[in-house]
């Protein structure tokens, strides 16, 4: 049994602290995974950013309602639904997530938690387990099944090189130069014919 996995964000829909940073106006909140590979890291410089400028969770998720999936990506969600299991594997947040999984027809999301006080400032984050995306992959495999990953950043590397097959999709220049032995793509009719390739059909 195959389960395909894939990243969220800057394969299905556009990066969210991207957006908000341009609603905003705070380019310091441009910097994604695809800039620093420690998300810990990352996410408490976001914090912080947040907190400087009293921003809260709703302000978020009023950008993230504007908010549409890449063109294309639920018809490629769709199709590859069709003729295999889809588990979409993101280090976003359930509360950022769940109104653009509403758009591309609630697949399954493996996700993390924000902890927000009653104000709705942003305190903290959970993470659903350590490394994620490679966890999960591993125990789809532990269970017996065969994971076929994609993913655009650092912080999809640890999942696409333990899958059967893993491949780049929209990454960076830098990230597909230092990973050339990762097939890259950047149109979804690419993908599926990989994905399909990768589980033996045409």
């Amino acid at each position: 049994m195959y389960i395909t996995c894939l990243d969220m964000e800057g394969v299905l829909v556009p990066e969210i602290w991207i957006a908000f940073a341009e609603e905003t106006g705070i380019p310091e909140l441009k910097k994604t995974t695809r800039d620093e590979p420690d998300y810990d890291k990352l996410m408490n410089y976001r914090l912080d950013i947040l907190r400087d400028h009293g921003l809260g969770l709703k302000e978020i998720q009023d950008t993230i309602a504007k908010i549409d999936p890449m063109p294309g990506a639920k018809e490629f969600l769709d199709e590859l639904r069709s003729f295999t299991q889809v588990v979409i594997i993101s280090d976003t947040f359930t509360q950022f997530a769940m109104p653009l999984m509403k758009k591309l027809g609630y697949p399954t999301l493996f996700c993390n938690e924000l902890i927000v006080a009653d104000d709705g400032e942003v305190t903290g984050f959970k993470m659903r387990v350590e490394q994620s995306k490679l966890t999960t992959v591993r125990s789809f495999q532990s269970c017996g099944c065969e994971t076929i990953a994609a993913g655009d950043s650092f912080n999809d590397l640890g999942m696409i090189k333990a899958s059967k097959a893993g491949f780049l999709f929209k990454s960076t220049e830098s990230i597909k130069a230092d990973n050339p032995d990762i097939p890259a793509y950047e149109e979804y009719d690419e993908l599926l014919a990989a994905i399909k390739g990768a589980m033996g059909m045409k």
